[in-house]
């Protein structure tokens, strides 16, 4: 007798793992069914921007495989706007409303994959839900944006929240011509940077001629014929034709809290390294589940496309029979606004010295090619590193074409524990189109073990 997987959710974490199931599992041996509730399966959120700014030309470039692909190929049934609306654990069996009719029905399960993403921050401030104020966060969002984009034809948008996806959307308006501002509650943009690495930030937005506008709370909206005409902050009014909300996600986890699937520290589903949360047979990744962080030891919640694959996929050959692990994560992640590209990994300062270590940290100045290289750019990179050991604890870049991409020698370095006097020795290439001599990475690991190498003379 066949056993049943049923799925909650059909993006990145939960069709991988239904994919994974199913190649260790045949149709007769696992029915597979996937229940989501928007329009699309398996797209490209982190596309959005690029897809409302004009770069890609083609929405459906943003989805990797539709339904009928699931179903043709992988024999999994997948349900669009369908919402699971509750999870029984002692009836083995969910609950889903037809979002089109409104019809109910019970779906038994043997095994779960809970993969409900996160939901975008809306907090309750008068007139936020007047027409024009747009979440960005599912593709049908993405669409919704672009429509009201090419309808209305806006002069004017406003942005509120500064970090990845708030910096995105205002390069995506500013990429049609519009006059942008960029609202954030805190000093700087970008939290995950450190402060004198953000000013980069602000320097590449204003450049371009987006305006940055920190320390001001939004108070308020303003509404003419029923459609958002001016965003109030504590210190100003501004017209607003369109308002983009970037204030961050946190993991949807409502429906497994309900259930009473355990909810860890972080506030995001407690999982193990094979993805089973503290329920037998229910398995969770994704933006609602928690994530280990290899360097700071603790639970941590990180929403990211690149983490949800992987976890959805140990979590698949798990429930497909196997066996895998998720080993945890390193927070990498990279972005651009305009001309200026941004990466991080591991801890920058203020995270590091919560995690209880002792640091010294350098930024060093550099070119992404050789200096006489036609094109060559400049590059800062900030590496944060235990005093002591000289290990890599985390870095940032920020700098113009070819800049952020070097993140991933420094993310490698973190993952391995690597000290900066095993990483300014790495054998890099080197061509004067792609890199001066001393490449940037190495720089920084050079005026790092330096910085070692003084904080341990002082000791003695």
């Amino acid at each position: 007798m066949s056993e049943r997987l049923v799925v909650i959710g059909g993006d990145a974490a939960g069709m991988s793992a239904a994919s994974q199931a199913r190649r260790r599992r045949d149709p007769d041996d696992l029915e597979i069914v996937a229940f989501e509730r928007g329009n699309y399966t398996s797209y490209s959120a982190c596309g959005i921007p690029y897809f409302v700014g004009g770069a890609v030309k083609e929405f459906d470039a943003l989805i990797a495989r539709t339904p009928e692909v699931f179903r043709r190929d992988y024999s999994i049934e997948t349900r669009m706007r369908h919402e699971v609306t509750e999870i029984d654990l002692e009836r083995r069996a969910v609950k889903v409303l037809a979002v089109d009719d409104g019809t109910e029905s019970w779906e038994p399960f043997d095994d779960l994959m809970v993969a409900t993403g996160a939901v975008p921050i809306r907090p309750p401030i008068p007139g936020i839900d007047v027409e024009g104020i747009h979440g960005v966060q599912t593709l049908d969002d993405g669409r919704t944006i672009f429509e009201d984009l090419e309808k209305n034809r806006p002069k004017c948008g406003v942005v509120i929240g500064a970090g990845y996806i708030g910096l995105e959307m205002a390069e995506a308006l500013r990429a049609r011509g519009m006059e942008v501002s960029v609202v954030e509650k805190a000093a700087q943009p970008m939290s995950t940077l450190d402060p004198e690495m953000a000013a980069l930030v602000v320097d590449g937005m204003t450049k371009m001629g987006i305006r940055f506008l920190p320390e001001e709370g939004v108070t308020g909206f303003e509404a003419r014929s029923g459609r958002v005409s001016a965003v109030v902050t504590e210190a100003q009014t501004l017209r607003a034709d369109i308002v983009i909300l970037g204030l961050g996600v946190s993991p949807n986890i409502e429906l497994a809290r309900g259930a009473g699937i355990p909810i860890g520290s972080a506030g995001g589903i407690e999982v193990d390294r094979r993805m089973r949360t503290g329920v037998d047979r229910v398995w969770s990744a994704g933006d609602c589940a928690e994530k280990f962080h290899i360097v700071s030891q603790v639970a941590v919640t990180i929403p990211l496309g690149t983490h949800a694959n992987k976890e959805g996929r140990v979590a698949g050959i798990n429930i497909g029979g196997g066996y895998a692990t998720f080993p945890g994560v390193a927070g990498t992640a990279m972005s651009k606004v305009c001309e200026t590209e941004l990466a991080r990994t591991g801890l920058i300062e203020s995270e590091a010295l919560e995690a209880g270590f002792e640091i010294v940290s350098t930024v060093t100045e550099s070119t992404t090619r050789a200096g006489y290289f036609p094109g060559t750019k400049e590059i800062r990179t900030k590496l944060v590193v235990d005093r002591r050991s000289g290990r890599l604890l985390g870095g940032q870049i920020v700098g113009e074409e070819g800049a952020a991409k070097r993140i991933d020698v420094l993310a490698t370095a973190v993952w391995n524990e690597m000290t900066v006097d095993e990483i300014l020795n790495l054998d890099l290439s080197y061509a004067p189109p792609f890199s001066p001599v001393w490449d940037p990475v190495l720089i920084a690991a050079r005026k790092a073990w330096q910085a070692v190498e003084e904080a341990t003379a002082q000791a003695d």
